[in-house]
């Protein structure tokens, strides 16, 4: 991986033992120190506390309940330590737990589910780009988001419509010209056309990519 994931320490959350260790060996192979590892939502809302980490990789469910506890400690450090980079893992597609994290509109936030851990490439190179301010969604999931509300592109072009569904994947403009074959300078006149039809103020692209999503989430 790029030296840049050098030097990024991260809090890891997953209750399942061969998972949690499979996470930091993958991690660490990629340059990333785990500083802890924990199993259960008290000792991950401790951890988050931790004024020496750069990101967090947080399963969903955690103890005691198995419901939504990762998603919770990840959102309220978010509300504390603004836009500190989280990265959940999730072992179903639920759309709604990928609305309540891009809530805040600043990005540095990535759902993937936990099959993507497989590519061991993608998954590092996700847990980057979440660090360094940016979005990442599961396909999976920006499909489940497409079929569920169809209203919000309703205004967008058919190639507008892809173009979105790239942004909501948290890939770049050149990373989507290659995926539709045009050049950059094409998908930024879609991206420019796409914040247009949906009314997103003037602000810093990546804030209005993370607004796009959102604006696409919420139905409008």
């Amino acid at each position: 991986m790029p030296d840049r994931m050098t030097g990024l320490r991260a809090v890891l959350a997953e209750d399942q033992a061969l998972l949690r260790v499979g996470l930091t060996r993958i991690l660490e192979s990629g340059g990333v120190a785990v500083v802890e590892a924990v199993d259960n939502a008290p000792s991950l809302t401790r951890a988050l506390t931790r004024d020496d980490i750069d990101i967090a990789v947080v399963d969903v469910r955690l103890p005691p309940t198995h419901t939504t506890e990762g998603l919770e400690a990840a959102t309220a450090v978010r509300a504390t330590r603004r836009a500190f980079p989280v990265l959940v893992l999730s072992q179903w597609v639920e759309p709604l737990y990928a609305r309540d994290l891009l809530a805040g509109g600043e990005g540095a936030i990535g759902y993937l589910l936990k099959d993507r851990v497989a590519d061991v490439d993608g998954f590092l190179a996700a847990v980057r780009q979440v660090a360094d301010g940016g979005t990442v969604l599961d396909p999976e999931v920006v499909a489940a988001l497409v079929s569920a509300r169809s209203r919000p592109l309703d205004r967008l072009t058919e190639r507008e419509q892809e173009v979105m569904t790239l942004i909501a994947e948290g890939r770049s403009n050149a990373a989507i010209a290659a995926r539709l074959v045009v050049t950059e300078k094409a998908v930024g006149k879609h991206i420019n056309s796409i914040f247009t039809k949906l009314d997103l103020p003037q602000a810093a692209d990546d804030n209005r990519r993370v607004l796009a999503v959102l604006a696409w989430l919420d139905g409008r």
